[in-house]
């Protein structure tokens, strides 16, 4: 198994360039692992306090848990993946099962911030992306995926997004391998790419 880490900013285009891959492939030798499935579990808060907190700082992630699963599909062992709820800001009670596939992709904005879990990549792919680009996407899909309000989510990338990727995800830019220039909303050329990851998963 060859693991990639697909990161950058909230709004890079993470998603897209990630589907675009896996329609590269056969689905029996590749899946997708998200960090956002790996909030930690909040049922201790009430929803006004789960609300009010800091989603894109690295602490907000489980990432023991998120290193114990790969380290565990790396080994061929299945994992028991939570299901996160946007809606409640908190797991649900259910899992999803997840058995080791020929490529693992693991993508999100803080993955590289937890030493341990960067080791595990075999492949690092920084998604850069301007801010004003990457707030226009952020505000398109929180509204018509999320069922936020424009204002609730202008707020939140100006006031919490957009320090939070200054500070815990354009530093990691450094550890990339391939950085992917999506300063536009046009199609990448991910040949190269592809071809990088079939020659690697061999």
């Amino acid at each position: 198994m060859i693991t990639i880490g697909v990161y950058g900013g909230t709004g890079s285009g993470k998603t897209t360039i990630v589907s675009k891959i896996i329609s590269e492939f056969p689905t029996n030798e590749i899946q997708v692992i998200s960090q956002d499935s790996y909030y930690k579990d909040t049922s201790h808060l009430t929803f006004e306090e789960r609300c009010a907190l800091n989603f894109d700082h690295p602490d907000a992630i489980d990432f023991p848990l998120l290193y114990q699963h790969v380290n565990s599909l790396k080994n061929g062992d299945n994992i028991e993946q939570p299901v996160y709820s946007f809606e409640t800001h908190n797991r649900t009670k259910e899992t999803v099962t997840v058995v080791p596939k020929k490529i693992l992709i693991i993508e999100g904005i803080l993955i590289l911030n937890y030493p341990k879990l960067r080791s595990l990549f075999d492949l690092k792919i920084y998604i850069d992306a301007d801010s004003d680009m990457r707030m226009e996407r952020r505000v398109s899909r929180d509204i018509s995926e999320r069922g936020r309000t424009p204002e609730e989510v202008l707020n939140r990338y100006l006031n919490t997004l957009k320090p939070m990727h200054k500070q815990f995800i354009e530093p990691m830019k450094v550890h990339a391998d391939i950085t992917l220039e999506n300063h536009q909303n046009t199609p990448l050329n991910l040949s190269e790419l592809i071809d990088k990851i079939k020659t690697l998963s061999k």
